[in-house]
């Protein structure tokens, strides 16, 4: 029988090349965001917490000391620590490990980050009690992630086509819930926002190599949804979608 840590290495770790040249995960202006923050901290040490295909990595790793990309995935570290090599960021490293339990002393970074990773932990209060342990005093933890709706009905409905197109997801979290989740790990907040993250339907699932029952079925659920789900995720005729994401930027007092 398969553990969660077991099926999130195989999903990611037969799509890691997919990742990395997805520009879902390799545009945005919060990668440009994120690069500000962490020039903004002198000789900054970071950790990029489930770094995927490391593009938060490359974004802070010209303005910072040294950046750890940090992954459960020794695929997608691999396809990583390549990609750093042609970018000639020497100062990039990577750590494969869980979320959950990160091997470095407390309080080894200025910077934490995660960006579209936490959906997919299984113990996300223990590993924010990680995040605070290993931040310095007066760190920041950058949160970017896919977030649940508030409404009920539209949360059950993207944690579904969520699961049927990844076995590994856990659970998109609302932006309520993840201040909740950061107070109660001793963070203070500085500031969130969330917006729209337009996905095209065809590249969403072929890049996790979703089977095609599943697509199938991922298809019939969004035809068979209320008005109201469809419109709030402005569903178009090929199933292409908006998802919200939050950014919540959290300190260690």
């Amino acid at each position: 029988m398969r553990s969660h840590q077991q099926v999130v290495t195989e999903q990611f770790g037969s799509t890691a090349a997919a990742y990395l040249t997805s520009s879902v995960h390799a545009q945005g202006a919060d990668l440009q965001e994120l690069a500000q923050i962490a020039a903004s901290i002198p000789g900054a040490r970071v950790l990029d917490l489930g770094c995927g295909g490391g593009h938060a990595s490359f974004a802070v790793a010209p303005v910072v000391e040294k950046v750890i990309a940090y992954d459960l995935s020794e695929e997608m570290l691999n396809v990583v620590a390549s990609a750093a090599v042609e970018r000639g960021l020497g100062n990039l490293a990577v750590r494969q490990g869980s979320a959950d339990r990160l091997d470095f002393p407390d309080a080894s970074f200025d910077l934490v980050c995660t960006r579209f990773s936490a959906h997919h932990w299984r113990q996300l209060p223990q590993a924010l009690n990680e995040v605070f342990r290993v931040l310095k005093p007066g760190g920041r933890f950058i949160v970017i992630d896919t977030a649940a709706p508030a409404d009920v009905l539209a949360d059950t409905y993207v944690q579904a086509i969520e699961l049927l197109r990844d076995t590994s997801h856990v659970r998109n979290v609302s932006l309520n819930s993840w201040r909740k989740l950061l107070r109660g790990a001793g963070f203070a907040i500085a500031s969130d926002k969330t917006w729209k993250l337009r996905l095209e339907f065809d590249s969403w699932v072929a890049r996790m190599r979703t089977p095609q029952d599943s697509i199938t079925a991922i298809r019939a659920l969004w035809q068979a949804a209320p008005g109201e789900v469809k419109a709030y995720f402005d569903l178009d005729a090929a199933c292409s979608f908006s998802i919200d994401v939050a950014m919540l930027d959290a300190r260690k007092p």
